[in-house]
């Protein structure tokens, strides 16, 4: 049992045992004060639910006049149960009412003295139901602070979110205008060249350069959200793999996978795997033999890119980019592993596993 129901019971118990106690502390237990006394605190635990039925079973204790303890517990729940102010005070009345009757009846009291009795049954009865709606509103005042705090966190986060927001669409913009601006010059110029020149393998060259061209600025396009993502599928990457070597990289592949319950995130962080690994094979270790090896098994995509020692002089083609942490990352946040490092031939071995599922 846990320890919050354990402090309840014990509370509860108490609510219970000291009412009683305070009434068999009295002389004369078989009497009809003590008795209904007892019995009205043994049912208070009936005010949890009940508190207007308890403060009424309490009543024929009150009249016998030992019945203020318990009454005192169960106007307190009915106090916490936050009836209508006029209702809390008709129950107070009552209370009041039925203690000071018998006393009224049976007594010979000056003015004066009634007064006091009156004064005193009436805080008696008013004092816990007072106690118990204060309580009660203070338990609501702090839910109603704690809503208002979630509130303004949740209304601060959706601005700043909308600050992020607009900051990565200002960036994009920036990118799509800046390198866009460029990357068409490329594509216009690679045009002229092949329409301009006699000799073929420069017009080949050309147009595979226009082609290339326009096929960065679709990506860039989708990359930053204004175009669609079809190229990066799975059954784009032998493509990927003969722009490459058309390149002139040498490049293999040797299994290929086209597996429909790989989701569109899984096969665009794999075609950026490959894209990506090929990237730095060809910058950092040129006229290396690649390898792109695919398969799928055990729930996951798995990816094997190796290339051997580089057999030329690297070139500077001026790229500062993230590289294999921003690769790294991009397989994190699919929910992948990548293990990246140098193999015994001299060369490199990029290994990422995807999970087909999220």
């Amino acid at each position: 049992m846990s320890a919050v129901r354990w402090r309840v019971l014990v509370l509860e118990a108490l609510a219970v045992a000291i009412p009683a106690a305070a009434v068999l502390a009295t002389p004369d237990p078989f009497g009809y004060a003590v008795v209904s006394g007892v019995v009205a605190a043994f049912l208070l635990p009936l005010r949890k639910r009940w508190p207007r039925i308890a403060v009424l079973l309490c009543m024929p204790a009150l009249a016998g006049g030992l019945g203020w303890p318990a009454t005192i517990v169960a106007l307190f729940a009915l106090g916490r149960a936050q009836p209508q102010a006029r209702s809390l005070i008709a129950w107070v009345l009552l209370a009041a009412g039925v203690s000071v009757a018998p006393v009224l009846i049976l007594q010979s009291l000056t003015a004066g003295s009634v007064v006091l009795t009156l004064a005193y049954v009436l805080l008696a009865a008013g004092a816990p139901v007072a106690l118990g709606a204060l309580v009660s509103l203070r338990q609501q005042l702090a839910e109603s602070l704690r809503r208002l705090e979630e509130a303004t966190a949740a209304e601060l986060e959706a601005k700043a979110e909308t600050a992020r927001a607009d900051e990565r669409s200002r960036i994009a913009r920036e990118i799509h205008d800046a390198v866009g601006h460029h990357v068409t010059l490329i594509a216009v110029e690679s045009a002229a060249l092949s329409a301009t020149t006699a000799d073929p393998a420069v017009q080949e060259t050309a147009s595979r350069l226009r082609g290339l061209a326009k096929q960065a600025l679709d990506e860039m396009r989708a990359t930053l959200g204004l175009g669609s993502t079809g190229r990066a599928r799975l059954d784009t990457i032998p493509e990927l793999v003969g722009q490459a070597r058309a390149a002139g990289v040498e490049v293999e592949l040797a299994r290929e996978v086209s597996d429909p319950d790989v989701p569109p995130a899984v096969e665009r962080a794999a075609y950026r795997v490959v894209q990506e690994a090929l990237t730095n094979a060809s910058k950092h270790a040129p006229g290396s033999v690649i390898t792109v090896d695919l398969e799928s098994r055990a729930g996951a995509l798995h990816i094997v890119v190796t290339n051997s020692a580089p057999r030329g002089r690297t070139v500077d083609v001026g790229s500062g980019g993230s590289g294999l942490a921003g690769l790294s990352e991009r397989v994190r946040m699919a929910g992948g592993q990548l293990d990246a490092r140098p193999s015994d031939d001299g060369g490199f071995r990029l290994t990422a596993v995807l999970p087909k599922q999220r």
